[in-house]
């Protein structure tokens, strides 16, 4: 991406009418991606404009009919084709990676095939470089914001995920790493109502994957139609919770087009080529802030959070940071999320630890803070009227009792 596209993009994001989101998608994968993220923001941008935004979750513009077989011809296993009773011609689903078609086996077997929209992963990968270099250029002239904002992380975040994202095997190597864990932790966590969809790895390859068709719901479609209910959403928090917090291996893009709610109210799953690994200090250092947090101790909750910082700190350097989130967070039980959401109050936490005690971040809370982002959107566009920290404390015991949290990252 070119700076004066890029100047052009943002202008895009931040004005206050709706964003030309044609303009944005014709612009390559990466600007779409660049926009998806600025979807969660609610710091930034009207709620509007986030729901707007959010369209390009699902609702990309797809490949025409003759290029799709064309693709799948060219791209697929041999004797692809022979496999199938038929392929619809119309899209299930466009997203920015690719697009998704029902079919129908020879045996009668209802799936659904992802292809790779061409020329993606070459455009991303030159547009990510050319971004990259002007970043670094830009930020010579403007230290604090690598700090604050850290763009270049940021970049790198998206750029990696993507990139996992354009190997369609990824998916199912995903599927079955969240599938092990959820075995693994059995035992002493349930986590019945998550399933994964079936592949069928024969006919899959890098860019086109075979897949069950999964009879439901996304939780797009639910948010649409008015009928997520709030306990099902703490349902949600409670597994995703579970992976990010007190296992922090997880699924790095579970945005609400990406889980379906099956005919048994299961939650499946999909797009799973995008897993996370948080490192140990940054799960249970953002697990134990949330802690603190629920259960209203709020000084160990901002002490606790420094432990993500790559640099040392000392107490003296402490002391204003103390003072300014005191204040942030000041009410912060009362309120609700749609009065003050947790991508806001996260944001200005960041600002506050980085310019007041000196804080540095480095990339890999990225994921994390990311994924927390798409909870609090879900929450936003559906049940603004809730107290979200309070709602978490419970999951948050349980996840303490029930995963391998180390008994450690409870000590502030």
């Amino acid at each position: 991406m070119r700076v004066f596209t890029f100047i052009r993009f943002m202008r895009q994001i931040l004005k206050s009418s709706p964003a030309d989101l044609d303009w944005i998608q014709s612009q390559g994968l990466l600007a779409v991606k660049l926009a998806q993220i600025f979807a969660l923001r609610s710091d930034l941008i009207s709620v509007d404009k986030c729901r707007q935004l959010q369209q390009l979750y699902q609702h990309a513009s797809s490949i025409p009919t003759e290029d799709v077989f064309r693709n799948i011809e060219q791209r697929a296993p041999e004797g692809f084709i022979d496999a199938f009773e038929h392929i619809d011609d119309v899209p299930l689903a466009a997203a920015s990676v690719g697009q998704v078609h029902r079919a129908r086996l020879k045996d009668g077997q209802e799936v659904v095939i992802k292809v790779i929209k061409a020329q993606n992963e070459k455009t991303f990968r030159r547009d990510v470089n050319r971004m990259r270099r002007w970043l670094r250029v830009f930020l010579i002239f403007m230290p604090k914001l690598r700090k604050v904002g850290n763009p270049v992380a940021l970049l790198n975040h998206v750029a990696d995920y993507t990139t996992r994202e354009l190997d369609l095997r990824n998916e199912i190597k995903g599927a079955e790493e969240l599938l092990r864990i959820k075995e693994e932790v059995s035992g002493n966590f349930q986590m019945d109502l998550l399933r994964f969809p079936k592949y069928y790895r024969e006919l899959s390859n890098k860019d086109v994957l075979v897949s069950e068709f999964v009879r439901g719901d996304s939780l797009e479609d639910g948010i649409e139609a008015g009928s997520l209910t709030w306990s099902t959403l703490l349902e949600l928090f409670r597994i995703h919770g579970a992976y990010l917090f007190g296992i922090g291996t997880f699924h790095g893009d579970l945005h609400p087009g990406n889980c379906i709610i099956d005919e048994d109210g299961k939650f499946v799953f999909i797009d799973n080529g995008a897993i996370c690994h948080a490192p140990d200090h940054v799960n249970k250092s953002l697990f134990t802030f949330f802690k603190h947090l629920s259960d209203h101790e709020f000084e160990q909750a901002f002490t606790s959070l420094l432990g993500l910082s790559e640099k040392e700190l000392h107490q003296e350097d402490t002391t204003a940071y103390m003072s300014q989130m005191a204040t942030i967070y000041h009410d912060f039980e009362m309120k609700t999320v749609g009065e003050q959401s947790l991508t806001q109050i996260m944001m200005k936490t960041v600002r506050c630890a980085v310019e007041k005690a000196g804080a540095e971040f480095g990339e890999e809370a990225f994921p994390i803070i990311r994924a927390l982002m798409y909870l609090d959107g879900l929450v936003i566009r559906t049940h603004p009227q809730a107290r979200l920290i309070s709602s978490m404390g419970p999951y948050l015991d349980e996840f303490q009792r029930g995963l391998p949290i180390d008994e450690g990252a409870m000590v502030v």
